[in-house]
């Protein structure tokens, strides 16, 4: 009675009605922002290793390639290695009301948490409200423009963050990458079975590093096996996009922040890249 006498009830609930307030602008930016975005898509893995990261960026830059408008937006906020694998350094600037995204070229920009820390080999320890927090500013507090296309490449597995862009981005549709082999298949459906639980519709599976091609007598090998992707899609009824095989060019081209289908436009892997974003391009 003491406290509320002295005003401390009255700026207790003043407080709270001001967090309710912001948190009310926040969603309202939210959706201002998605609804200039036609097309959102999240590119999951049942485990890590499979080069999940790998086909977010060339997915992104192939859409560019073609003329669309896109945005990729890395969440992973424990391994942030979308800017790396572009070229883009530095860190994100604003006009004071919203972030601008780094760009990579007229028609592909990058938002990641790497562009916020000034120590780019600093460890990120956060617990999943922190990262909640963090994918909701991605979309809020983003100046992303009108997008043909929002790729957003997330960590491996079912936890925080693809929990969070789900609840964040209601219309997402997943792109699941996996490998040939048993061992990432049973991973990879239990990313199916996530998406069953959040309703997130599965938009199609990738089978990478599908076959190596020998750079001296040009014989295929199976280093992972092959076509394991597609049964695991036809099992559970879903769109299956196609194989991308193993380059080592493509693990270069990575390192070097450097685009692989502009190096390599003939290869078997920025052919099997141009039929999956043809088959994207169908929804504009």
């Amino acid at each position: 009675m003491e406290k509320c006498q002295q005003g401390g009830c009255g700026s207790q609930q003043a407080q709270q009605q001001q967090q309710q307030q912001q948190q009310q602008q926040q969603e309202q930016s939210v959706k201002e922002t998605l609804a200039k975005i036609k097309n959102k898509f999240v590119v999951m893995s049942g485990k890590g290793g499979v080069g999940k990261t790998s086909v977010s960026v060339n997915l992104a830059m192939a859409l560019a390639e073609k003329g669309y408008q896109v945005g990729i937006m890395d969440v992973d906020v424990h391994g942030p290695d979308v800017p790396r694998m572009l070229g883009l350094s530095g860190m994100l600037t604003g006009d004071g009301k919203k972030l601008a995204p780094m760009r990579y070229s007229d028609h592909l920009a990058a938002i990641s948490i790497e562009g916020l820390m000034p120590d780019k080999d600093s460890a990120v320890i956060w617990r999943g409200p922190l990262k909640h927090s963090a994918i909701t500013q991605f979309v809020s507090d983003v100046d992303w423009g009108e997008l043909d296309f929002l790729i957003v490449d997330s960590p491996p597995g079912t936890g925080d963050e693809p929990m969070s862009v789900a609840q964040t981005i209601a219309d997402a549709q997943a792109i699941i990458v996996t490998t040939p082999q048993e061992v990432a298949l049973s991973d990879v459906r239990k990313s199916i079975n996530f998406c069953s639980k959040v309703e997130m519709p599965v938009f199609g599976v990738i089978e990478n590093m599908s076959g190596y091609a020998c750079p001296h007598c040009g014989e295929t090998i199976e280093l992972f096996g092959s076509g394991g992707g597609e049964k695991t899609a036809q099992q559970f009824g879903l769109n299956f996009l196609g194989r991308i095989p193993f380059d080592a060019n493509m693990v270069k081209s990575g390192d070097a922040g450097q685009s692989y289908m502009r190096a390599y436009a003939d290869s078997a892997v920025t052919k099997a890249f141009d039929r999956i974003v043809e088959q994207m391009g169908k929804l504009i």
